[in-house]
């Protein structure tokens, strides 16, 4: 029974899955924040790009761009942030050609005589078309660059990295009791690509593939009042790296010994985890977790999100985050409101943390989007 119990402890630990480029896992817009990050199926948008671009064959405008900001850690600092771009054009009734930039500042560090100005960004392109009259796909590629280096540190590049996105997305329309509903059901599996390096290919990371399911269904209320009802399941799709305690087991080292973390290093290295491809990590990803098949289910985290809207042009959200405390522990409530004319829309949203401290606790992210043909009529009446 201790044995078991032993065997039990160790397995119940923090053990995140450990990506690089971790910005490219930030909600960018604000209506997918105020939902809990939830938006793989929700009523395609402008900021489709990012969770699911097979929505853009859907969109009823023919074009539309969209500029976010979302501070990082305000609380503590001024200078984090993170950009996002977002633009869209639908080419003829059933494609679309789509792109985004999103570029994350770690502001100003300052070490000893240096000051250094870390960022990340990606900028990427994607094509999506309908298949059928309910059912749309899509893929992306994106470029990915990463400038974390110190100038004084001789060890340390800038890295890049590319990937693409395969996306999925079926809309139609179903009865519940009386009334006409609009289903939604995505799937996203992003960020496939290639492994980044910041030391010239000695150690490789991986970037944060994803795999992202979802369903969502609006129902309408009455002829001005319309409630939505969206979750998403994600699962990061990269191997889970063999724990500390793992090697002090295997090396038959004092279990809490903190000494051997260079050794620990050095043993992730000869054990192959940094030789892993980013394309046999995907299929490694769902049987490798050190807890077998109880952890990998603790890998798998997902929000859900309420989005409330008058006569198309008041909105109100909320939504819950859940992530289990073992692998990351990001639980939070968002709330937020958006308003919308035929121009322009702007969106808000707030975040509250349930857990630990997270980096958006307590902080007021915008988006502001545009429609194409709104402006077009605008100009074209004067």
């Amino acid at each position: 029974m201790l044995c078991a119990y032993s065997a039990h402890a160790q397995k119940d630990q923090f053990n995140p899955v450990h990506t690089g480029v971790t910005s490219l896992s930030i909600a960018p817009d604000a209506r997918a924040g105020a939902m809990g990050d939830v938006g793989v199926a929700t009523e395609p948008d402008v900021n489709s790009q990012y969770w699911n671009p097979a929505k853009y064959p859907f969109c009823i405008a023919r074009a539309g761009l969209s500029m976010s900001y979302t501070p990082w850690l305000r609380q503590l600092v001024s200078d984090i942030d993170l950009a996002y771009v977002a633009g869209f054009y639908r080419i003829g009734e059933y494609s679309a050609v789509s792109g985004s930039l999103t570029y994350f500042s770690l502001g100003e560090v300052f070490a000893d005589e240096y000051t250094i100005k870390p960022y990340e960004f990606a900028v990427d392109v994607a094509y999506s078309r309908m298949l059928s009259e309910t059912f749309s796909a899509a893929v992306a590629l994106r470029y990915i660059h990463s400038d974390l280096q110190y100038d004084y540190a001789e060890d340390m590049e800038p890295a890049s990295a590319f990937a693409a996105d395969i996306a999925l997305y079926y809309n139609n329309y179903i009865m519940i009791g009386n009334r006409e509903c609009l289903l939604g059901l995505g799937a996203n599996i992003s960020n496939i690509g290639s492994k980044i390096s910041y030391d010239g290919g000695n150690t490789n990371e991986f970037i944060p593939t994803n795999l992202r399911i979802g369903g969502s269904i609006l129902i309408p209320i009455d002829e001005y009042n319309t409630i939505a009802i969206s979750a998403d399941l994600n699962k990061l799709l990269v191997p889970t790296r063999p724990t500390y305690e793992q090697f002090l087991e295997e090396m038959q080292y004092e279990s809490g010994d903190n000494s051997h973390y260079s050794e620990y290093q050095d043993w992730l290295t000869s054990e192959g985890y940094n030789d892993i491809s980013s394309i046999s990590g995907i299929f490694k990803s769902f049987n490798d977790a050190p807890g077998g098949f109880g952890e990998e289910l603790k890998e798998i985290y997902g929000g859900i999100g309420v989005e409330y809207c008058y006569n198309q042009q008041f909105t109100l959200r909320g939504g819950y985050h859940y992530e289990h405390e073992f692998k990351g522990n990001r639980k939070y409530y968002t709330l937020g409101a958006g308003f919308k004319m035929s121009v322009f829309s702007l969106d808000a949203a707030y975040l509250i943390s349930a857990a630990q401290s997270n980096p958006l606790d307590q902080t007021l992210r915008f988006s502001l989007s545009f429609d194409m043909d709104g402006l077009r009529d605008m100009f074209g009446r004067r």
